[in-house]
């Protein structure tokens, strides 16, 4: 009876050890789905760059990337990623594009790492890995502690992005004195700015100002009017910060109209989202300073000297994105003894990535963003 008990034993761990090395001997697969031809190639071919420089990195044979062209389209970009799911893959980093979402849905086991920055109605097994308005406000929310900021308005343009507003602002429980949701269209912004700022009520305190003053026979009376003919308006204005929920041009007419109003960045803080360090802002003095969450920039900056050392042409901002990506998606499924399955994305994680730090949990994907102002030609980090 002992001989047989030990025989049992002993054939258990040798099963378990054969177990073990099956799995240490097999591949970890990991499907890309991006466009490789069409109008997006260049964002596409840059992405794939990217991850081959992250499997370089990581440098272990069992880690494999499986690449797809989308074409930017729905129905290719299911097509290739039930040819994926065939092949045994159970994570995909992609689509780039929200659009090309809308049917995964039917691949029901595996699991997509979108791009893409919007977490609003993706199907369940879709999880955004892009810089979402969460991670952005909450960024902004601990700067305003930091800041000692109290009265902070937030702008939101009339676009698609602003569900994704609204729902970070709820989620986070970001401090407000008022919201207030403006068009696109620069000849009708300015008027919605100016009504906000109160501008032609301070416009007229001016003027009444003036001529009380030249009525009356006050000492210094001449002295006090030609300092009041050098501003522009007279009176304050309830808010001690405008948040503004934009990019790229859009971003800048919002800060032409403040300007217009006589709010500048010098009388209230000018705050907005990660703008990827865009230089053209640093050529636009009369916003500065503005403050903005974003990335880790030295090793973002660390990170395009590489890739263009070696394939002597600059990566685009996703490419940044999809390099942590495939770090993310390795340390989960090490951290889970090589077995791919959705649970890996389910438990409470952290990654040290070099975008910064990704939160994982339920299914979501957050990230905990540094801090900075551009100020004098400059970007500085702030935390």
């Amino acid at each position: 009876m002992k001989k047989i008990i030990q025989f049992i034993i002993i054939t258990l761990i040798c099963l378990i050890v054969n177990i073990h090395q099956v799995l240490a001997d097999e591949k970890i697969e990991i499907g890309l789905i991006v466009p490789l031809s069409g109008q997006y190639k260049e964002i596409g071919n840059s992405i794939l760059k990217a991850t081959r420089l992250a499997i370089n990195k990581i440098n272990n044979s069992k880690l494999i990337i499986i690449p797809r062209d989308t074409k930017s389209d729905p129905k290719t970009t299911l097509k290739v990623s039930k040819e994926l799911q065939e092949k045994g893959v159970k994570i995909i980093i992609g689509p780039v594009f929200n659009k090309n979402l809308v049917y995964l849905d039917e691949l029901k086991e595996v699991t997509f790492l979108s791009l893409s920055n919007t977490n609003i109605n993706n199907p369940s097994n879709v999880i955004s890995g892009g810089i979402n308005a969460i991670s952005q406000i909450k960024a902004i929310k601990k700067f305003q502690e930091y800041n000692k900021i109290e009265r902070s308005i937030l702008l939101v343009p009339n676009s698609e992005f602003k569900n994704e507003i609204e729902d970070a602002i709820v989620k986070t429980k970001i401090k407000l004195k008022d919201k207030f949701i403006y068009d696109t269209d620069p000849t009708v912004l300015t008027s919605q700015i100016e009504k906000l700022t109160r501008y032609p009520q301070r416009k007229q305190n001016l003027k009444d100002e003036i001529k009380r003053l030249e009525n009356s026979n006050e000492l210094n009376k001449e002295k006090k009017i030609s300092n009041l003919e050098k501003k522009d308006t007279l009176g304050g204005i309830n808010f001690d910060s405008v948040i503004i929920a934009d990019f790229d041009e859009n971003l800048k007419s919002v800060t032409t109209s403040l300007l217009y109003t006589d709010v500048s960045s010098k009388r209230v803080s000018y705050i907005t989202l990660n703008q990827w360090f865009d230089k053209s802002i640093l050529k636009e003095e009369n916003l500065q300073p503005i403050y903005f969450p974003s990335i880790n920039k030295k090793n973002y900056d660390n990170f395009v000297s590489e890739y263009f050392g070696i394939y002597n042409e600059y990566p685009n901002q996703i490419s940044f994105l999809s390099y942590d990506l495939v770090g993310l998606v390795y340390f989960l499924i090490y951290k889970n003894d090589f077995i791919v399955d959705k649970k890996i994305f389910y438990k409470k994680n952290k990654f040290k990535g070099k975008i910064g730090i990704f939160e994982i949990h339920k299914n979501k994907i957050s990230h905990i963003l540094n801090f900075y102002v551009a100020e004098n030609n400059n970007f500085k980090k702030i935390f």
